[in-house]
């Protein structure tokens, strides 16, 4: 467990990033969830990460509300992804320790974080990622 102490999110991270623009339509941003089955995509601009959207964030077009019972469906997959992004957003710095990474994604419930170095995204790391650190550092590779 000691070793799991000193990892850091460059230790796990995945570096080859999908990302998606502000400009995604909601229909395309489907397909996308489909076929790369993520939670969530850093929002770019350039190598600059500026949100994250996620398939709640997808979800939340559909959600009903007294001023609008049945939304129109092609109305809201013409929607685009900077129509729904979260902005602000939890991420981490690639010599953040693992163990800060967990606990962020622990309090906030959140299932990847990007990691962003000189105001550039250079990785993200999942749930999927702690884990494996997790199961690597404690010799559980049995």
């Amino acid at each position: 467990m000691y070793k799991f102490l000193e990892e850091t999110a460059a230790d796990c991270m995945t570096r080859s990033v999908k990302t998606v623009t502000r400009d995604l339509t909601m229909r395309a941003l489907l397909l996308l969830f489909e076929r790369d089955d993520f939670n969530a995509y850093p929002v770019v601009e350039g190598a600059h990460a500026v949100g994250v959207v996620t398939k709640l964030d997808f979800l939340k077009c559909f959600a009903f509300t007294p001023a609008q019972m049945v939304p129109r469906y092609d109305d809201l997959m013409s929607k685009v992804v900077a129509d729904v992004m979260q902005p602000a957003f939890i991420y981490v710095s690639s010599e953040t320790k693992l163990t800060r990474v967990l606990q962020l994604m622990v309090e906030h419930r959140v299932r990847s974080t990007p990691v962003i170095d000189a105001e550039r995204l250079v990785g993200i790391v999942s749930r999927e990622d702690v884990m494996r650190s997790l199961k690597r550092c404690t010799g559980a590779d049995d």
